[in-house]
């Protein structure tokens, strides 16, 4: 059986980002018939449509997704391979995600490090739930992500790299909490589902039959913490983060049961690590 050729998978790929067969072959020098002909010979070679016609436009099929996730994984570790060969030392894209709490808490001292060591390496970071970065990860779209318990990783790789202690917290003026029973009736401040801290806590209410009167969902800790603060309801975060944003002061902490507060972040990936990945995970285990 006849193997993809990178520069089939080249043209496959310019046409994705250019958003066309006209715009690629000025990309790439060539005639439309010629990307056109590319396109379609790689389509009957695997027996699948990769492109879809939306009105005067083409979209990718869902084979296509799955076709790019692999080729900018192999154009990655061919850059990978040619540079390490030359230099010895890793160089190039590397994509990693990483939880937001994580991010703004746990990774500048340790992204700092890796950039002084491995300079021609450029980080790219995009954050999100422990259910979105675990997907992204699955499909090859970031190398790595740092997610938190609990999570489900089948297929991928993990290490236990950063261990936090979760905290309750409310705006000032709130009573001392200790059961999840004198949450009854207040709204519920977290991320959108997919978070692993927001089921954990969604866990210890239910196990107490707790339901929030409503739940607020955000997409940052500054915008959660000032809302908190301002009494509209509670959340739970890392303790290490409040540290982090000198918001200690803003809210009231509340102690969680140790089966709870208790949390462990990971380094997950898929496959075998390219150069870049493998000196981080020697730089966390340091």
């Amino acid at each position: 059986m006849r193997s993809i050729d990178l520069e089939s998978l080249d043209i496959f790929r310019t046409v994705v980002s250019e958003g066309g067969i006209v715009r690629a072959a000025g990309k790439l020098n060539r005639v439309q018939s010629n990307v056109t002909t590319r396109i379609k010979q790689l389509e009957e070679r695997l027996g699948l449509a990769l492109f879809r016609r939306q009105g005067r436009s083409l979209v990718l099929s869902p084979e296509g997704h799955l076709l790019l996730s692999y080729a900018e994984r192999l154009f990655r570790l061919a850059d990978e391979a040619e540079s390490e060969l030359r230099t010895g030392k890793p160089m190039g894209m590397f994509r990693i995600g990483s939880l937001e709490s994580t991010a703004g808490s746990r990774l500048a001292p340790v992204l700092s490090r890796f950039h002084r060591l491995y300079p021609g390496v450029v980080v790219e970071l995009v954050t999100g739930t422990t259910g979105a970065l675990l997907q992204r990860v699955g499909n090859f779209e970031i190398e790595a992500a740092f997610v938190s318990e609990p999570f489900t990783a089948v297929g991928l790789q993990a290490m236990p790299v950063f261990d936090e202690e979760l905290v309750l917290i409310t705006a000032r003026d709130v009573a001392s909490i200790s059961r999840a029973a004198s949450l009854q009736g207040l709204t519920l401040i977290a991320f959108a589902n997919g978070c692993s801290y927001r089921k954990r806590l969604e866990e210890w209410l239910g196990a107490s039959g707790v339901m929030p009167a409503r739940t607020l969902e955000f997409g940052s800790y500054q915008a959660m913490i000032a809302c908190v603060a301002a009494g509209t309801g509670f959340a739970v975060v890392p303790r290490s983060l409040l540290a982090a944003l000198k918001a200690t002061s803003d809210v009231r902490q509340h102690e969680l049961p140790a089966r709870v507060r208790r949390n462990r972040t990971h380094l997950v990936w898929n496959g075998s690590p390219s150069t870049a990945l493998a000196r981080l995970t020697t730089l966390l285990s340091a």
